[in-house]
């Protein structure tokens, strides 16, 4: 993927190839400005990439997808309307059948645990709670594909274990497919199914990490040593390529 700039082009992603399989969680972790975000935007339609195809369900994608959620750091809600009325919107903006999407509303507010501010307003609600609230908005439509580009990156380190812990738990129950962008290795080894190690700008495909451990997850890594093993394995992967330096490693919660 290249960017024009004024004074040269700019590529953000080498050639690349990855495929995600229905149902799975795929996280993407790498340093500041390898590609990642980039990545995300492709994969949403939103950006046309200068080579290569986008292919969702067999078919190449030639517009922006539809069929899809979309979490940022920035919750995005609206000040004006209430918490409920922010995830309703998703219902009111595609027309679709809006006993439906108040029923399914309720059903992910409280699985998400913010059932009881439905009336608030944003500015009423925490960090976490507008967080949980921007997720029950990505879903309450059920799209297969589910896209969070730093989700928890605006929230302080005990809300951020919290919230990763009821995406899981919501992740379990309802399995969309999910491509997961951080910065935190933490974070993509408690949450995935795989995770996808980037080398710096422009990026690539360095590592493949399989995560095939019981969920749901320990919040702390260091409790099972097999998800501590894998952590440290990408951690030794960025140093290796000059991403950290030797007292970087290891340490709960580090972000690149």
């Amino acid at each position: 993927m290249v960017f024009n700039a004024v004074d040269a082009p700019f590529q953000a992603l080498t050639e690349i190839t990855l495929s995600v399989k229905p149902g799975e969680f795929v996280s993407v972790v790498g340093p500041s400005g390898c590609g990642k975000s980039t990545l995300m935007l492709l994969t949403a339609g939103l950006l046309r990439p200068t080579t290569g195809e986008i292919r969702i369900a067999n078919k190449r994608l030639e517009s922006p997808l539809t069929d899809v959620g979309i979490v940022f750091q920035d919750d995005l809600l609206l000040e004006f309307r209430t918490a409920e009325k922010n995830v309703l919107l998703q219902g009111e903006v595609r027309k679709l059948d809006m006993d439906k999407i108040r029923a399914r509303t309720a059903q992910l507010m409280g699985q998400l645990g913010v059932a009881q501010a439905g009336d608030r307003y944003p500015k009423q609600l925490s960090g976490g709670m507008r967080q949980r609230v921007a997720i029950a908005r990505a879903l309450v439509h059920d799209p297969s594909l589910l896209l969070m580009d730093e989700p928890f990156g605006a929230l302080d380190a005990l809300t951020r274990l919290q919230v990763r812990h009821d995406l899981e738990q919501l992740w379990m129950r309802e399995r969309p497919t999910v491509l997961f962008i951080t910065h935190s290795v933490e974070e993509a080894v408690g949450l995935s199914d795989r995770v996808i190690v980037f080398s710096p700008s422009p990026g690539r495909i360095v590592e493949e990490v399989i995560v095939d451990l019981p969920r749901p997850r320990p919040l702390a890594l260091g409790e099972t040593s097999e998800l501590a093993e894998r952590a440290d394995g990408i951690y030794q992967t960025f140093e290796e390529m000059g991403v950290l330096s030797e007292e970087d490693l290891p340490g709960e919660a580090r972000s690149l």
